[in-house]
């Protein structure tokens, strides 16, 4: 790695000598990158209200001095000495600046000190080895709880500079993902182990925009305890979802009983159903909970041309709808990886929240619902399908099967319940169990029908999955167990 970090300061020498942002970019185009790019990177942290902040490859400090803002302490962290001074020029004046010239693997920082980690165009510098020990200390620097935010050119440079000293260290968003859910801290013996859990995986809209360039990856993540009971193997709920319910094999054979772009019950007929309750008008902004491969929202966009923003956990729904929307060619459609129970938005963001079929996998559905009071504007509109159940006592194949799903279910009533008491006005709370039963008939029909197609493109093994689960959701639906509810509210 020592010729590495020489061949790294010969270059950054030879890019630094006026200290321009141009130079911090390796981009012509920087200052009008800038400022676009810069406020979308800054609406996706948390809030930094009496944080200590640690800023690794700060640079000249074009992020510095509006994380001065926002936090109680930053500490800007730089290789080369023209930049950090550069910055302290420009940001000394600030009381809560602390400027440090270091190699970042080469940093001590007291453990679970540091409230949020922010880095920008740091880890493509650092080999794979190096990398791995490097997330190891910045997980133990954090506190629980704490945020790591870090934005990366995957798979090529960011910028129009020909000049590149290390082109072996853009990664795929892929190797990150791995590099993230494998890390863990090695507590005492006997003490609480501590990972990752992601916040948001997101590109930067600017340059998809501004030069068709998809592979800047922001990433924003939680430390959070590691139980040793982990979900069916897996470090994250998120790899469960992605590796059991969720592969992508799995969305598409999903996909082809709902119909194409859905995955959710009643697929295209049953969105434009419930949408049109809705109302919506031009311009309107629809937050969309577990948006899947985005049907819902490129329909929302076309019909109604309203701007939508699509979250959902897996990995792999959101990467099948960003290839979907490459096509569908809909700007006002943009997708992220993101965990609806830890994502923030500042209050009054949005007309309408929508969610299909995604709320039943969060445990406290009632602090879920208050982000949503809060998200929405006066007036604004939250409509909900979802999973529910019939009273308990269940059979034990239904205990056995949300146990297996990592469901939490509630009756539809208790559900409208849990949206009323989270101080949503108005709310309707109807079991539509009667119209899902009749959906699945229907699905199920016309699979039957398309065997021979649908075994050709999966297997007869899927094909038998697809229709026997089926078959069950209506046993489960027949005996009563498996309700199905549909939920509206306001926010007065």
């Amino acid at each position: 790695m020592e010729n590495v970090r020489s061949n790294m300061t010969a270059f950054w020498k030879e890019h630094s000598n006026a200290t321009t942002v141009e130079e911090m970019m390796l981009d012509s185009q920087a200052r009008e990158l800038m400022k676009q790019e810069l406020p979308e990177i800054l609406s996706m942290l948390p809030s930094l209200a009496g944080c200590k902040v640690l800023e690794l490859g700060a640079g000249i400090g074009r992020c510095t001095s509006h994380l001065l803002t926002k936090a109680a302490h930053v500490m800007a962290v730089d290789f080369m000495e023209s930049f950090v001074e550069k910055n302290r020029q420009n940001n000394g004046h600030h009381s809560n600046a602390t400027f440090l010239q270091a190699d970042v693997t080469k940093l001590e920082v007291p453990p679970n000190s540091i409230d949020f980690i922010f880095s920008n165009w740091l880890l493509m510098y650092l080999g794979d080895v190096e990398l791995q020990s490097f997330m190891e200390k910045m997980l133990s620097w954090l506190r629980p709880g704490g945020f790591l935010f870090f934005r990366e050119s995957c798979n090529h440079r960011s910028g129009d500079s020909k000049r590149d000293f290390n082109p072996t260290c853009y990664r795929t968003e892929t190797q990150y993902n791995d590099m993230v859910s494998s890390v863990q801290m090695e507590g005492p013996e006997g003490s609480q182990k501590f990972g990752f859990d992601i916040v948001l995986k997101k590109r930067v809209q600017t340059y998809v925009e501004m030069k068709n360039n998809p592979n800047q990856i922001c990433w924003l993540l939680e430390k959070v305890p590691r139980s040793s009971n982990t979900q069916n193997g897996f470090n994250t709920f998120q790899q469960f979802l992605d590796n059991q319910q969720y592969t992508r094999h799995g969305i598409l054979r999903y996909e082809k009983m709902f119909g194409a772009g859905y995955v959710s019950t009643g697929g295209p007929s049953t969105t434009k159903e419930f949408v049109d309750l809705l109302n919506l008008k031009p311009r309107q902004k629809v937050l969309d909970i577990g948006c899947g491969i985005g049907g819902g929202d490129f329909y929302m966009a076309k019909t109604f041309g309203v701007e939508v923003l699509g979250l959902d956990l897996s990995e792999n729904m959101v990467d099948i709808a960003m290839e979907r929307a490459i096509t569908e060619e809909l700007p006002s459609v943009q997708f992220e990886v993101a965990d609806a129970t830890k994502r923030t938005f500042p209050e009054g963001s949005f007309d309408v929240i929508y969610s299909r079929d995604t709320i039943l996998h969060i445990d406290d559905k009632q602090a879920l619902f208050k982000r949503f009071h809060s998200w929405l504007k006066p007036g604004g509109q939250l409509l909900i399908s979802d999973y529910c159940c019939g009273e308990k006592p269940w059979t034990p194949a239904f205990e056995a099967y949300v146990k297996q799903r990592g469901y939490r279910l509630y009756t539809p009533s208790q559900y409208g319940k849990l949206i009323q008491e989270a101080g949503l006005c108005n709310v309707r709370a109807e079991d539509r169990t009667a119209q899902f039963t009749q959906v699945i008939q229907t699905e199920l029909q016309r699979t039957e029908a398309i065997k021979a197609e649908f075994i050709e493109e999966f297997s007869k093994e899927d094909y038998f999955a697809i229709v026997n689960g089926w078959k069950e959701k209506l046993e489960r639906s027949n005996s009563g167990d498996q309700r199905w509810g549909l939920f509206y509210a306001t926010k007065d």
